[in-house]
């Protein structure tokens, strides 16, 4: 049996929140963890609309039903997306930063001189750090919200760009997921990348949270 590779024209989706005009201060790109949707994932970012802050809501390119088949016997309506698996995962990474840079250039290349903010949840996390030191646009901080880089990133790249950025790592103290072994990881991986990003911590568990984000604006 042998594979073969194929490229073909693809549409894919995004939502946005807000208003892109003159009195817009800020952009974002928030990207979605394991197993949401983008449409969803962006009405935690309603608090920041306000603000005149202008989101931007990727979306993973593979979408599933939430339910397990095996044991609930057919799939129910609830769907999900993921940015990739282990399955031709660097196809997967390769076709998903030529997806986030089409957006970018669809809308940040419209405006000049307005902050671009990359935030990538769980998952997204490290989609949103690999997009971001690929070089290829142009953002002036990064914000890992419950999820840390991935360990397979070129660091010396990494660091060339990173190091003149903002960077932030946010999580729940009640997180599940960010446990101490979590924490060594991320301090080893901003160890190998020259960086000390800003931590911040809320009371909460694995989600989103507003007052947090204000802390942003």
């Amino acid at each position: 049996m042998e594979q073969h590779p194929i490229v073909i024209p693809y549409q894919a989706r995004y939502f946005t929140l807000g208003t892109l005009s003159p009195q817009t201060r800020q952009i974002w790109f928030v990207l979605h963890g394991y197993g949401q949707l983008a449409e969803y994932f962006l009405k935690k970012f309603k608090v920041l609309e306000d603000q005149n802050i202008f989101v931007i809501a990727p979306e993973g390119l593979s979408r599933f039903y939430l339910d397990n088949l095996q044991t609930t016997g057919r799939a129910s309506d609830r769907v999900g997306a993921s940015w990739m698996t282990k399955e031709n995962r660097l196809i997967d990474i390769q076709n998903y930063l030529t997806y986030l840079n089409t957006i970018a250039q669809n809308v940040v290349t419209k405006v000049t001189n307005i902050p671009v903010t990359i935030l990538g949840f769980s998952q997204g996390a490290a989609t949103a750090s690999r997009w971001a030191v690929e070089g290829k646009v142009n953002f002036q901080r990064l914000i890992l919200w419950a999820g840390v880089f991935p360990p397979d990133m070129d660091f010396h790249s990494a660091h060339q760009i990173l190091e003149h950025k903002e960077t932030c790592f946010v999580y729940g103290t009640s997180d599940p997921f960010i446990n101490d072994s979590r924490f060594a990881e991320m301090n080893l991986l901003s160890a190998k990348l020259g960086i000390a990003p800003r931590v911040i911590s809320f009371d909460g568990k694995h989600e989103m949270d507003s007052a947090t984000l204000l802390k942003f604006r």
